[in-house]
């Protein structure tokens, strides 16, 4: 039966069981269309990344005799969205049989499952073969239960899974999480690495994508360009990583200097998500690099918790929340994302230096996007929906079924709680803590009112002042409402009046 398979740009697995076997009756289709670049403004870098994956991904299927449709984002034929050019195929070709993989957004998951109902012919939905558990199985394991602990999640995981247990299943090292053994700050020792990665030349790609008139923000690096095309380069990587880097991961895995952009973190996050690596593969090389005494406890743990525990339980709670994500406002934030955002032209050294190395590498780690961006969003009152558009463009690995309920619930609190048990939200002491970022900025950490007061200050203690009807009782919070009662009186009059200056001159901050 002539039967046409539809591969999406995030699910370029060449071990996936479709392609064990070749069969005459089969086609591929891979898409380049505007559908996919204009849902939300992206970054220049992303946009070049995944179109050159899906051409290395053609690649791979004609070399291994597979036939293949390609349809280029300036072919003249193409429609620019998948539901048309899928019809004009099934014509074109005499289509018997249409065939996906599960995808991990909803709006392509809704829309498939529509064409499906519209087509004449059969069709058939395949899993992806890439997550440890089912799009439900996280919704199973909360059942009844008014909050989704995720380290409940990681245990069930890590028992289920048997990673980094003993052999009476048992947690090895005799704790489940090691968090607190990860938290150092970095001052210029051990020597961080330099970046291995090949460099590739995409000036013709990016030229294509300007022709077509694609509009895109970031530098687009195209000919310097160091995000991995294929499986074989990010397994590469991996293995550098794994065997060079990790050892220092644990320690310094929520460090930020001005210097260093990477740190000691991977970067093989978007090899994971556009499923070039496997999280099975991952997790199993940084175990194995832990029993052959490479690496400490605490650094395995902390890897393994990320990817095991978070990036299977937040996938999780998309698919158990996606209708109410989309409109979640808890706090009832209206501020429009600054200007600034786009252009990383603020005096807040923190914000300059996170938003800046976004914009020119697309690319910042978690403590970055949690506890500057984050952190400062939540304060200034920044509508969570809108900021959650600007986190889907921005980042190379931003993809809707990881990146929204990372914003709309752990980063900016939007459902009330259901995903994070508090804020995560602090003053400028954290950020002088974990970074250098304070050094020679416009504004004074250690000030809370004043021209030169550091926003932070002023805007989290007014957050939490708004909020407290909605958070007083919060047991994670008592400390902090304890703090505000004991303060002067006059002094938090003045800290809210800072508060409100700063968010209503947000743009020139």
């Amino acid at each position: 039966m002539k039967t046409l398979r539809l591969i999406l740009g995030d699910q370029l697995n060449p071990n996936h069981s479709w392609f064990k076997t070749t069969n005459d009756e089969i086609y591929y289709v891979l898409m380049e269309v505007k559908q996919e670049t204009n849902y939300v403004l992206h970054h220049a870098q992303k946009i070049i990344a995944i179109f050159a994956a899906m051409r290395d991904f053609k690649g791979f299927l004609l070399k291994n005799n597979h036939h293949v449709i390609y349809i280029k984002i300036n072919d003249k034929d193409n429609q620019q969205c998948f539901k048309s050019n899928l019809n004009a195929l099934l014509k074109v070709h005499h289509i018997k049989k249409f065939e996906y993989q599960e995808p991990d957004e909803s709006r392509l998951d809704k829309e498939l499952k529509n064409f499906c109902n519209e087509i004449s012919i059969p069709s058939a939905c395949v899993s992806s073969e890439h997550f440890y558990t089912s799009r439900d199985e996280v919704k199973e394991v909360f059942k009844d239960k008014k909050q989704w602990l995720m380290e409940s999640f990681y245990r069930y995981m890590r028992k289920k899974h048997h990673i980094l247990m003993n052999d009476i299943n048992e947690p090895i090292g005799s704790k489940w999480n090691f968090d607190n053994e990860n938290r150092k700050v970095w001052k210029g020792t051990p020597k961080t690495f330099k970046d291995t990665r090949p460099i590739h030349d995409h000036s013709a790609l990016w030229n294509e994508i300007c022709n077509a008139q694609i509009q895109s923000f970031g530098e687009n690096n195209a000919s310097h360009f160091r995000w991995p095309l294929n499986r074989q380069e990010a397994l590469k990587h991996l293995d550098f990583f794994v065997k060079n880097i990790l050892v220092h991961f644990g320690d310094y895995q929520d460090a930020m200097h001005k210097d260093e952009s990477k740190m000691f973190h991977s970067l093989i996050s978007f090899a994971l998500n556009t499923k070039m690596l496997s999280p099975h593969e991952v997790i199993l090389k940084v175990e194995r690099s832990y029993r052959d005494n490479h690496i400490s406890i605490n650094t395995a743990e902390g890897f393994i918790r990320q990817i095991l525990g978070w990036r299977e339980y937040i996938r999780g709670y998309y698919w158990a929340n996606i209708s109410s994500l989309n409109s979640e406002n808890y706090f009832n934030h209206q501020l429009k994302v600054p200007s600034w955002f786009w252009n990383g032209q603020t005096q807040m050294n923190c914000l300059k230096y996170s938003i800046n190395q976004s914009l020119n590498e697309a690319y910042a780690h978690h403590i970055q996007r949690l506890m500057v961006i984050g952190n400062f969003s939540l304060l200034a009152g920044i509508h969570p929906q809108k900021l959650h558009q600007w986190y889907l463009g921005i980042y190379i690995d931003a993809f809707e079924w990881v990146e929204m309920p990372n914003t709309i619930g752990m980063s900016q609190f939007a459902d009330g709680g259901k995903l994070a048990s508090k804020p995560y939200v602090s003053t400028a002491n954290y950020v002088n803590k974990m970074s250098n970022y304070c050094e020679g900025c416009h504004y004074s950490k250690n000030e809370k009112i004043g021209e030169k007061a550091c926003p932070f200050n002023s805007l989290y203690w007014n957050f939490f002042l708004l909020n407290a009807e909605k958070l007083g009782k919060n047991p994670r919070l008592g400390i902090v409402y304890k703090q505000l009662r004991d303060m002067d009186p006059d002094l938090l009059k003045d800290v809210q009046s800072q508060a409100r200056k700063y968010i209503q001159n947000i743009e020139t901050l």
